[in-house]
Parts: C-alpha cells; structure tokens; sequence
C-alpha cells in the first residue's frame, strides 16, 4: 500500500521541488496543496487549494485524503515583510502551524515540518541540533514557535532546518539568491552582496531529498539539512558568476549594516549535518556541483 503525502506551500521553491522528487518514488501517492493555483507543470499527483490560517478548510482537506504524512513547507518567509506585518506572519507561520497540527492529530499524521536557520541568533555558527535557538527576527520567532507546537505534536513529528536554499525554479513567485543573482547580472545591473553573513547554502533538490529520506526512514525528530560548504553570501555569488560564466565585477561587497534592513539577519548560521549523514545518508552537492547542474537545466 502506498504512503499518501500531502506538501502544504507546494508552489514554492521547496514545495516544486518536493513534488520534483517525490512523484517519481512509486511508493507515494502525492497531494499538493497551496493558497493558489498549482504551478507545477507535471501530473501523476493531486492538488488543492488551501489556506493554512483556515481552520475548517484545513481539517476538511485532511479529512477528505487522510494523508500518512504532512510535509509542512507553507510560510511567509520574507524577512522584512514578517517584521512589518507582523500579525499577518504570526497567522500563517504560527497559526497556520497550530491548525495543521490539530487537523493532522485527528487522523493520526507524521508531520514533517520545514524550519529555518534563523531561530539562531548567528553568534556561533556552524549550528548542530542541540544549540539552543535565539531569533533575532520577528520571522526567526515564528519559526521557533511552530517549532514547539511540532515537538508538543502527540503524534510522529520531525523538524527540518535548512539554510538559503537555491534553485532555478522560475515557476513561483519570488527570486532566490540564486536567480537573483543570475538575472541581475546578464540583465547588465550592478550588485551588492552582504559579506559579512555566513552560510550553507543548500541546493532545493537536496532539500528535498533529505525529506524525502525521512519519510522513507520513517526518522524522528529535528535535522539539520543544508549543504555543507561554509561561505559567505557574497562569495557564493561570485561562484554563482564563474558557473553561469557571468561577469563577477559586477557584484560588489557590502556589509549588513550599510542596508539598514527592517529584519535583522543572523551574521553566521550554517549547519553541522553529521547527523543528517549519519542517520538519512544524507549526500548534499557542493556548491559548484549543485549550480553545474542547475546550469544545465537552464
């Protein structure tokens, strides 16, 4: 008997990439849903609308599939907008959350919930699964908190942190670091990129495939699941340009505080991914090997 797995956020960098790989594990029987219409462009999957931050549409939508597994990806992640808008970040990011539990305890559901680097305060770096969560955003604290109404879940749960995650998927609606950097550049512009941030970027399809091994592994608790080279934003970009063979001089170094950005980001995150390797045989590409690929599905 196949596995029913329902993505909340499917139109997302994360949610395409999940249908991406899951559709293809014969295993599975995929639901997608979002707050709008299905973007992906192939089948042998359902889809439905869904507003998280509706309680009734959500247990309705659970009720109706009974799916085994609940990957949770469905958020507002923009930095910037949670800080200004914060009552709308708290509905869909902890609220939203919240709903997606209690509809998933009804019919006994393993939730598997995409978290974010940014529950870290960014002072240490290189964090592992144990290092005590501090946010510095309003974003980072609904993260966090969504994070502890999982682990209070009574039924199976797993949390995944990941770290700027990058694809090239032009589907959805928001840029990424890495097509913003690819079309700013061979549009002509001039950027500037912070380098005084650390990360592991993370390429969409090892994302997935992490989740993908979780599910498979039937493993429990909180992973991290990012690549595993250590840089700063503004030197993934100038790889960007050599892979995408794009002129590197156009990108410039700035600091975070010469932005004067609303949210604020954490200085040095990145994940140690031991235990993602460990226990999900978790195998990330390098950064130059994740954009060759990438490269070549342009």
């Amino acid at each position: 008997m196949r596995k029913r797995i329902l993505i909340t956020g499917s139109n997302g960098l994360v949610g395409q990439a999940l249908i991406d790989v899951l559709i293809f594990n014969s295993q599975f029987e995929i639901i997608a849903t979002s707050l709008n219409p299905n973007r992906h462009s192939g089948n042998n999957y359902s889809f439905e609308i869904l507003d998280i931050t509706n309680s009734s549409q959500v247990h309705y939508i659970f009720e109706l599939y009974k799916p085994d597994v609940v990957i949770h990806s469905a958020a507002i992640s923009q930095i910037d907008y949670c800080e200004e808008s914060k009552d709308v970040a708290w509905a869909v990011n902890v609220d939203g959350t919240r709903n997606i539990a209690e509809a998933s305890a009804k019919i006994n559901a393993k939730i598997i919930y995409l978290s974010s680097d940014f529950v870290f305060d960014g002072v240490k770096g290189m964090y592992h699964e144990e290092d005590k969560p501090k946010p510095v955003s309003f974003y980072g604290n609904t993260k966090l908190e969504s994070e502890k109404i999982i682990q209070n879940y009574t039924g199976k749960w797993a949390i995944v942190r990941t770290v700027l995650v990058y694809g090239m998927n032009y589907k959805i609606n928001r840029s990424n670091i890495l097509t913003w950097v690819v079309d700013s550049l061979k549009g002509g512009k001039s950027i500037q990129v912070v380098n005084d941030q650390f990360r592991t970027p993370t390429l969409d399809k090892d994302l997935a495939e992490g989740i993908c091994k979780i599910v498979e592994k039937n493993a429990n608790g909180i992973f991290h699941i990012s690549g595993s080279e250590y840089l700063s934003v503004y030197e993934f970009a100038l790889i960007v340009a050599e892979v995408f063979h794009l002129d590197s001089s156009a990108i410039s170094p700035i600091s975070s505080l010469s932005l004067s950005q609303v949210g604020k980001r954490p200085a040095k995150t990145g994940f140690d991914i031991s235990k993602a390797i460990r226990e999900l045989e978790y195998s990330p590409s390098g950064i130059k090997e994740g954009l060759e690929k990438l490269k070549k599905c342009e």
